[in-house]
């Protein structure tokens, strides 16, 4: 017996539309604010709505977790594009590992979420699409010889971690000059 496919999602009325966006929006600046146990009840006034519109909308805090993981997914795909075609591959790739380090130091409260461990990256998480994105701009960076072939993404990631933390630990932290350290590290030596 064949199951019928379901029907397609109704488009949601424009009011609905407007809450759902004010609500992703809310979870946005509440998430970067206080983490991923920012409260709910908070984010709904800071939307405008009720609660009972929040959880129409995210009926359990992952889906909110989720919309919001996918606006900023969208957003670090749109600034990698250029990247991705630069004329110095190289540069590239350390202003990627700036923005890398910026965006996951921001949404820190979300950071398992962001970047999960690597048996459960799909080719829709956040963390597939950073990893995923750094390993082509490596590999556009090494093709050009700029970069040392003997370096996997892997590494590159965890030197990318290490700054992030740093970033964290509540000392003062000069992240670019850390990038750029890890950049001398990895190009060409003549």
């Amino acid at each position: 017996m064949t199951v019928p496919p379901s029907p397609p999602a109704r488009p949601m009325r424009a009011d609905a539309r407007r809450n759902y966006e004010r609500l992703v929006s809310a979870a946005t600046e509440a998430f970067l604010e206080n983490g991923a146990d920012a409260s709910l009840d908070d984010i709904a006034k800071r939307a405008g709505v009720g609660p009972g519109t929040l959880y129409r909308h995210f009926p359990a805090r992952q889906n909110l977790i989720d919309a919001v993981l996918d606006r900023w997914m969208a957003s670090v795909l749109t600034e990698a594009e250029p990247l991705l075609e630069a004329a110095d591959p190289a540069e590239a790739l350390a202003v990627w590992l700036r923005r890398l380090v910026s965006h996951v130091y921001r949404f820190r409260g979300l950071s398992s979420a962001l970047i999960p461990p690597e048996d459960k990256m799909k080719g829709d998480s956040p963390g597939w699409v950073l990893h995923s994105t750094s390993e082509q701009l490596l590999a556009r960076a090494q093709q050009s010889g700029q970069i040392r072939s003997d370096v996997v993404i892997k590494e590159v990631m965890m030197l990318v971690s290490g700054v992030t933390w740093a970033c964290t630990s509540g000392k003062e932290v000069d992240a670019d000059r850390l990038i750029d350290l890890i950049m001398n590290g990895l190009r060409v030596r003549d």
